[in-house]
């Protein structure tokens, strides 16, 4: 950031008024008293007044916090990790609503801000304390980082092979006060320095002039790139439900239920094919990762896409769970536990009043033919 300081403080001199400008918030209205399922992502795209301002703009975004991750000193300044001697890169902490918004989908608003490709800076800033990389806090979020990181690379949209680091988190420090929402405390020193540094002309190449109004996302690209046609699951209306659910599939899905275990459909269905969600039909899991949990229940290691998932805090007993509902559907369908087998580690249990099985000789007749390669 320091190439362009001399003109940025030539042009705030001769504009004194702009130090008085206060931009407005781009941020969702969530705050941390009203969200209930609150989780948080540790993220690096270089220059953090930049990445800051743009995952900000993310519906469901509660905060984000500018700082350094990845180090060994304690407490570095920006000063030091400017210098490159810490071994911390320029991050954000972002926190997020996830009722609201998905892991995935604040991952997708980091890649199409900023370039994943360069390993050895960012833009006008160079060295390694700017490079791309995403700190992930648990296994799941590892596994979810991966999986999008080799889609995005097999979409092929960007020039060069990715080369964002998948670092364990550690520690994350706040960055000094003045770094924090420089965008809005600072709006000409910021436009000056963000036209200056690039960023956007990258992106305007990569995603087109037009990549803020389109709406278009890399989780939409990556979908019709794989045929996933995610505009034909809907949820029915509540009388169709209702005619369509037995009482206890109704009471599952639409009342959060849970059927009797051992006593279920498909807690010991050994066939080969997919389960999907019996209200909208979405696709939910493959018997390719269904194991036998001894719980009772269809159990399984994750889901064939994570974008037919949504995970909610569910805190109705003594202790908090993660309640697991389909995205279209909004069914309830069970909940994830974290003592499940490599390579996922995570124990997705299903009720299966909440599924309907379409056995593999059927995928292409019922029109599921593009999870036919799972088998």
């Amino acid at each position: 950031m320091k190439r362009l300081s001399t003109a940025l403080f030539t042009i705030v001199i001769a504009s004194p008024f702009a130090w008085m400008m206060s931009g407005s918030s781009m941020a969702d209205d969530a705050t941390m008293s009203d969200a209930s399922n609150v989780k948080v992502a540790t993220l690096a795209g270089g220059c953090f007044w930049c990445t800051e301002a743009d995952l900000e703009k993310l519906p469901g975004v509660i905060e984000v916090v500018s700082g350094y991750a990845g180090g060994v000193e304690v407490n570095p300044t920006y000063k030091q990790v400017a210098a490159g001697k810490t071994g911390h890169i320029e991050a954000i902490q972002v926190t997020y609503d996830a009722d609201s918004v998905t892991y995935v989908e604040v991952l997708d608003q980091l890649f199409r801000h900023m370039d994943p490709t360069d390993d050895q800076g960012s833009f006008v800033d160079r060295g390694r304390h700017y490079r791309p990389a995403v700190f992930y806090h648990n296994e799941q979020q590892l596994n979810i980082a991966t999986g999008f990181i080799q889609d995005i690379e097999q979409l092929g949209v960007y020039k060069k092979p990715l080369k964002t680091e998948l670092i364990e988190y550690t520690t994350f420090y706040n960055a000094e006060d003045y770094h924090q929402d420089y965008y809005k405390k600072n709006p000409i020193r910021y436009k000056y320095y963000r036209h200056g540094s690039g960023r956007d002309r990258y992106l305007d190449s990569i995603f087109g002039k037009d990549r803020e109004e389109s709406g278009m996302t890399l989780i939409a690209m990556i979908d019709a790139d794989k045929g996933v046609d995610t505009q034909r699951y809907s949820k029915p209306s509540a009388p169709e439900i209702k005619g369509m659910l037995t009482e206890l599939q109704y009471y599952v899905t639409q009342e959060e239920g849970t059927e009797r275990p051992f006593k279920n459909e498909y807690w010991d269905n050994k066939k080969e094919g997919i389960y999907v969600d019996i209200v909208s039909g979405e696709p939910l899991f493959s018997s390719t990762d269904k194991y036998k949990s001894g719980t009772g229940w269809p159990s399984f290691t994750r889901p064939i896409n994570e974008r037919f998932i949504t995970e909610h805090k569910d805190s109705k007993l003594f202790y908090t769970r993660i309640e697991v509902r389909s995205r279209f559907g909004d069914s309830h369908l069970g909940h994830v536990f974290e003592d499940g087998p490599q390579p996922t580690g995570l124990r997705y249990c299903i009720n299966s009043a909440s599924l309907k099985f379409i056995p593999k000789e059927q995928l292409d007749s019922m029109g599921y033919e593009e999870f036919l390669s799972l088998f």
